[in-house]
């Protein structure tokens, strides 16, 4: 089964850039993906903010749009964070789900693997 590991959250201030990273392992022979990232802060819903699919097509929520990019090898899925924001402070997951391309755009609900999370804290 799909595997997720997201790695390099951690502490920065407003104004600072960030790259996470998603490593990717135990995917099925000829699977395609439909990936993305996620956020979360306690007491509130899972929020979408970037997709990518196996052709390199994105989306992006219109609240990272034009400061977080999404980019993706086969072995690695990243998110890199410019311009971060104290209301960008949440736990960011990585998560997938096998389909041919992310339909215009892939709900968190709909996703069939998540990894466990990274950290990610912006101070002011």
């Amino acid at each position: 089964e799909v595997q997720l590991v997201e790695s390099g959250g951690g502490s920065v201030q407003a104004g600072d850039s960030l790259t996470i990273s998603c490593a990717i392992s135990e995917v099925p022979y000829a699977w395609v993906l439909c990936m993305g990232w996620f956020r979360q802060t306690p007491g509130k819903e899972r929020e979408g903010l970037a997709e990518i699919d196996s052709e390199g097509e994105t989306s992006y929520a219109d609240s990272v749009k034009g400061r977080f990019t999404i980019s993706s090898n086969n072995a690695n899925l990243y998110l890199q964070m410019n311009n971060l924001k104290p209301e960008d402070t949440a736990m960011y997951y990585c998560a997938a789900v096998r389909q041919v391309g992310c339909l215009g755009w892939t709900p968190h609900y709909d996703m069939r693997y998540w990894g466990k999370g990274t950290q990610v804290t912006i101070s002011s």
